[in-house]
C-alpha cells in the first residue's frame, strides 16, 4: 500500500454474498510491533474513517486483537503511481494522457483534503503513496502522517519533521512548521517526476551531476527551449507542446523555495482540467519503419 513496505505482508481476499457479491480487498498487516506504528495505524483509521472522496482510498475496515493489527482497503489493481511510472524492461511508457489524468485526480484529492471542513495536511505525498485502480484513477493512500492543519488565527502547525526524502518542502525541513503548501510542493515533486519519468532520487543524476531531480529541473523549468530536455523521452515526442508547457510552468509554481507563491491545489485543479483533452499539435510523432527481410523500407 505505501512505501513503508517492511511493515506489512499483503493479502487479497474474494468475498461472495448477496450484499457484497464480489468484493477485493487488500489487507495491511503490521508484523512488527511498535509504538511509532500503533500511532500510524490509528491517525490512518480516524483519517480515512471520517473522510470519503473519490481520490482518497477507501478503508473498508480494520481489526485489532493482542499485537494483530489488520486493515482493510479497496483492492487498487494497478498499484502504486510509482511502480507504474518507473517500470523497466521492455514495457511501454506511460502515455501523456494517463500522466495528466493521474496528476488530476491526485491533486483533487489533495484539495479536498486541505479545503474540508477540518484541514487536512497529508504530508507524505510521494508516487508510491498514489494508487491506480483499472482505470488509472489515482487515489491518495497511507494517512499514517496526516495532521490536522491550523485552526483560527494560527498559520502553520509545528511538528517533528518526517516523510520521505526528495519530497518534503525546504521550509518544513528547516523549521518543522508545516502547512498546506508544504503538501503544494510535494505535488511539485511528483509532478516533476511524471514529467521527467525520472525519480526525485535519480541516481544518475546524483552520480553525474551532483544533483536532485528538483536541482537539476528547475532552472529548465522557465526555458521553453529546454522542454524537451525535461520531458521523458520515452514518450518520444508523444505530447502536446502548449499542454506540456503550462504543466512545466505549474510544476515551477508548486517548487517555489518560498510557500507563499506555490498555488492553493484547487487552483492546480483549475488549471489541470482543461488540460485532459488538450487539443494542440506534437512536438515530435513517432513514425515507426519497417524494415522487410531484403533492406526495403515498406
Amino acid at each position: 500500500m505505501s512505501g513503508r513496505k517492511p511493515l506489512y505482508r499483503k493479502a487479497f481476499v474474494f468475498f461472495s454474498s448477496p450484499i457484497a457479491r464480489e468484493l477485493v480487498l487488500e489487507i495491511k498487516k503490521d508484523t512488527l510491533v511498535l509504538p511509532r506504528i500503533g500511532a500510524l495505524r490509528e491517525a490512518e483509521i480516524i483519517f480515512l474513517g471520517q473522510l470519503r472522496h473519490h481520490h482518497l482510498v477507501k478503508l473498508i475496515g480494520y481489526c485489532c486483537e493482542d499485537e494483530h493489527r489488520l486493515l482493510v482497503y479497496e483492492y487498487m489493481p494497478r498499484g502504486s503511481l510509482e511502480s507504474q511510472l518507473f517500470r523497466t524492461g521492455y514495457s511501454a511508457a506511460m502515455p501523456w494522457s494517463t500522466r495528466m489524468k493521474i496528476a488530476l485526480g491526485a491533486a483533487k484529492g489533495l484539495a479536498f483534503l486541505h479545503e474540508a471542513d477540518k484541514p487536512v495536511i497529508y504530508r507524505d505525498f510521494k508516487a508510491s503513496n498514489i494508487l491506480l485502480d483499472s482505470d488509472y484513477t489515482a487515489k491518495l493512500s497511507d494517512f499514517g502522517l496526516a495532521k490536522d492543519g491550523p485552526e483560527g488565527e494560527e498559520t502553520h502547525v509545528t511538528t517533528r519533521v518526517m516523510g520521505t526524502h526528495g519530497y518534503a518542502a525546504p521550509e518544513y525541513i528547516m523549521t518543522g512548521h508545516l502547512t498546506t503548501k508544504s503538501d503544494v510542493y510535494s505535488y511539485g515533486v511528483v509532478l516533476l517526476e511524471l514529467l521527467t519519468g525520472r525519480r526525485v532520487v535519480d541516481k544518475w543524476l546524483e552520480s553525474k551531476r551532483g544533483k536532485s531531480l528538483v536541482e537539476w529541473a528547475r532552472p529548465m523549468l522557465r526555458d521553453e527551449k529546454k522542454l524537451e530536455r525535461i520531458i521523458d523521452r520515452r514518450l518520444e515526442g508523444q505530447f502536446p507542446m502548449k499542454g506540456a508547457l503550462k504543466v512545466v510552468m505549474l510544476a515551477f509554481k508548486c517548487l517555489s523555495h518560498h510557500p507563499n507563491p506555490r498555488p492553493c491545489m484547487s487552483d492546480v485543479v483549475k488549471i489541470l482540467e482543461p488540460l485532459q483533452d488538450f487539443d494542440d499539435v506534437f512536438v515530435g510523432p513517432f513514425v515507426y519503419v519497417a524494415v522487410s527481410e531484403n533492406g526495403d523500407k515498406d
